[in-house]
């Protein structure tokens, strides 16, 4: 791994999430008032959003890993750009102290995870500087090389290629549960057990959809190498996730298909096909 740093320039052309993307304004979620003090600010005072090439991602600033990343995926202009380096970037727009970087990564068995993954914002003009961005240490969490992501993984393909949709474009939230009880490791770094996500789209009948999904394990062990077991997949309420990051989605609660469904809590997703949009 090669660890490099742009300039501040370098980023005058990153527009960013578009929240208007689909057609239905769809903002970035609002963060709570329990959650706005540790946010990350960008080093000119512009606010805590840092813009990429078809996302955005928002900081933590006790925990050094993202809050949320925020992405627009094209699905009929998506590029097979292939990965051809492992060069990674801290942001220079915001404090470096505020990004985990190599040290958490060497000599382990924890890989870089991508949050946003590689190839959803890959696509447009900028494609090949999207590709680029996904390698900034701020779109990283650390994840065990033995993790099962497959659902995980497989779960926006399937949307794009199997849903009934009005079109192939989707807006894609992530991040991890930063909980206090995090696995503490080499003493400095806290260790996410869990990760969500949220998918919006719109479906050919023209209403949206918006599902949410939790990726957890149980059973944690304080020893690294036996911590990491295999995950598992849910379909949770939206308004779940929002208890559990302190974000907040507005009116998306009310196009989630779990809404409506009493008693339902969660439903275990083994593949792609037990999901309801």
């Amino acid at each position: 791994m090669e660890v490099q740093e742009l300039s501040t320039d370098s980023y005058s052309n990153r527009l960013g999430y578009d929240p208007d993307f689909l057609g239905h304004r769809i903002p970035l979620p609002l963060i709570s008032d329990k959650l706005i003090n540790d946010v990350t600010p960008l080093n000119n005072n512009s606010g805590y959003e840092l813009k990429y090439s078809n996302f955005s991602i928002v900081m933590s600033k006790s925990r050094n890993l993202a809050i949320v990343t925020s992405v627009n995926i094209d699905g009929s202009k998506l590029e097979n750009v292939p990965r051809t380096s492992d060069n990674w970037y801290y942001d220079p727009r915001i404090e470096k102290k505020y990004q985990y970087g190599p040290e958490l990564y060497a000599n382990n068995d924890l890989d870089r995870g991508h949050l946003v993954r590689r190839l959803d914002p890959v696509w447009g003009a900028l494609a090949l500087v999207a590709n680029e961005d996904t390698f900034h240490f701020t779109n990283c969490s650390p994840q065990h090389k033995n993790l099962n992501q497959k659902t995980w993984l497989d779960l926006e393909d399937y949307i794009l290629k199997n849903t009934d949709l009005y079109d192939l474009k989707v807006n894609v939230f992530t991040g991890p549960i930063l909980r206090t009880d995090d696995v503490m490791y080499r003493s400095k770094f806290q260790i996410p057990a869990e990760f969500w996500k949220v998918v919006v789209l719109i479906k050919s009948n023209k209403d949206i959809s918006a599902t949410a999904y939790l990726q957890t394990q149980k059973n944690l062990l304080i020893d690294l190498e036996f911590a990491f077991g295999k995950y598992k997949t849910y379909q949770i309420p939206l308004g779940k996730v929002e208890s559990l990051t302190n974000l907040n989605f507005g009116n998306l609660r009310s196009f989630d298909p779990l809404v409506n469904l009493e008693g339902e809590i969660a439903r275990a997703i083994r593949n792609p096909g037990d999901i309801i949009i």
